[in-house]
């Protein structure tokens, strides 16, 4: 990025508001980073092959609320309500482990979204335990493509939290 181009895109991010007292523009990640943006996407495409689609939005789900990420939070229930999907199990996704055990959710999906959380809050590691309980579950390329979309549901949470991004708007 050029000087001119980064003061720019600095002028125009710090002033720009939609009232008073708004938060000021940020950053429109796509335009800014086009290149990490489509590696993303790429990243994202290729995480989600060979899993359930429900279990993919119930992860992402997950993902988003542990990251306050409004934005991803409105784009996955929607997803998911439009595949289908419950609204008792998306409602219930916060608190899967006590509406597992009421039978809401699949012990591989309970295995998912405890893998998720442990991913997504890194408190001190994965423990064994809860990456043993998904290794369990899922073979080892299914494991894997799990993890990556972990991965990928944090990256576009922090992108969307970092540039502000509104739930229900592009």
């Amino acid at each position: 990025m050029t000087t001119t181009t980064a003061t720019t895109a600095t002028t125009t991010t710090a002033t720009t508001g939609t009232a008073a007292g708004a938060r000021p523009a940020r950053v429109n990640f796509a335009k800014a980073a086009p290149k990490a943006f489509k590696a993303l996407i790429g990243l994202d495409a290729a995480a989600r092959q060979g899993l359930d689609p429900a279990l993919v939005e119930l992860v992402q789900i997950r993902a988003s609320q542990l990251n306050h990420c409004a934005y991803c939070l409105h784009m996955h229930t929607t997803d998911a309500h439009a595949a289908g999907e419950s609204p008792e199990r998306i409602n219930l996704v916060g608190v899967w482990e006590e509406a597992g055990e009421a039978g809401f959710y699949t012990e591989k999906e309970q295995a998912a979204l405890a893998l998720t959380e442990a991913v997504t809050l890194l408190p001190g590691g994965v423990p064994d335990e809860v990456y043993g309980r998904a290794a369990r579950h899922f073979e080892e390329a299914e494991l894997a493509q799990l993890i990556a979309l972990i991965l990928t549901i944090n990256a576009w949470n922090r992108i969307a939290v970092t540039t502000g991004k509104v739930p229900g708007k592009g």
